[in-house]
């Protein structure tokens, strides 16, 4: 019988092994993560991922709960991210915030707490509050997200703590390929949030060829592909066929000329930036604020 990709694991700089494939729960509802996570459990997941800024981790505490209860596993069976939210950066507030996080989650210790963006001014005050708590035991591992080259470098330069992850958006449209060299010589893995890119990668025309070629989902394609450059990765759906399907990468393997392929899809095309924020770019009206996203139901949800 074919290993699940569940189970397959990378370790990190600082000696902790990672699932290599988990669940993402970006623009879930609390009640929708709640479900996913559930069942993402059940099926063999142990990767789970959310944050502050979705709005959706008392759903998500809740579903570990309700995942461990239903599969007899345990909490160290789990690895859990979350992620600082850009209104409660700065070292004491993150501390605050920190605990406030393991409440919603109803949890002990989370496994990686990362920076979700690179506030401007903030963002090494808000590190060194994540090292404290990486040596207070509190969590298993620190990274960042959304880091380019230059505020990684300046991260290196002023902290004590390497970074074990930087979770990018990333997809064959957008590969980051100058970034990853200077995460490659910092030791730092790749993480991938929206890996399947929306519609626009998953109906490209080489991405479809290849689904055709291999009797498979474009999803399935784009996350084998994945799988094969080694970048850890977390589809996020809230429906069990999806959550299903998009674990189902272990019995296939993509030659090297389409892992090729799919490398010369790059067009450097983010769907979200610094200029999107108020933080980085205050001028623009349309710019995010710092509040939590509107799907937020934490007020009215509960379990």
């Amino acid at each position: 019988m074919t290993e699940s990709v569940l189970t397959q694991r990378l370790t990190l700089n600082n000696g902790v092994s990672m699932p290599r494939v988990g669940l993402g729960v970006w623009k879930a509802s609390n009640t929708d993560a709640d479900h996913a996570v559930t069942q993402a459990i059940q099926h063999g997941y142990r990767l789970i991922d959310t944050a502050k800024q979705y709005g959706n981790q008392a759903g998500v505490g809740a579903g570990i709960r309700t995942g461990l209860l239903k599969t007899g596993l345990n909490r160290k069976d789990l690895f859990v991210t979350t992620k600082v939210y850009n209104g409660d950066q700065g070292y004491d507030s993150t501390l605050r915030a920190f605990d406030q996080t393991l409440k919603q989650l109803q949890l002990h210790y989370v496994d990686l707490y990362l920076i979700h963006w690179p506030v401007d001014g903030h963002y090494i005050d808000t590190w060194r509050a994540l090292e404290q708590l990486y040596r207070n035991g509190q969590v298993r591992a620190i990274g960042v997200s959304n880091f380019d080259s230059d505020r990684l470098n300046d991260l290196l330069d002023k902290t004590t703590v390497t970074p074990v992850i930087n979770q990018m958006e990333f997809n064959p449209l957008n590969q980051e390929k100058d970034l990853r060299q200077t995460m490659q010589l910092a030791g730092i893995q790749l993480e991938a949030w929206s890996p399947l890119g929306g519609g626009a990668a998953l109906n490209n025309p080489v991405v479809t060829r290849l689904a055709a070629k291999y009797h498979r989902s474009a999803a399935q394609i784009i996350l084998r592909w994945d799988y094969q450059e080694n970048i850890i990765t977390i589809p996020k759906s809230v429906h069990e066929q999806r959550i299903v399907e998009n674990s189902q990468l272990a019995d296939f393997t993509l030659a090297p000329e389409d892992v090729v392929a799919l490398r010369n899809l790059d067009q450097e095309k983010r769907g979200l930036w610094y200029d999107d924020f108020a933080w980085h770019n205050p001028t623009n009206p349309q710019a995010m604020k710092d509040f939590v996203s509107e799907w937020d139901d934490t007020a009215t949800y509960q379990k």
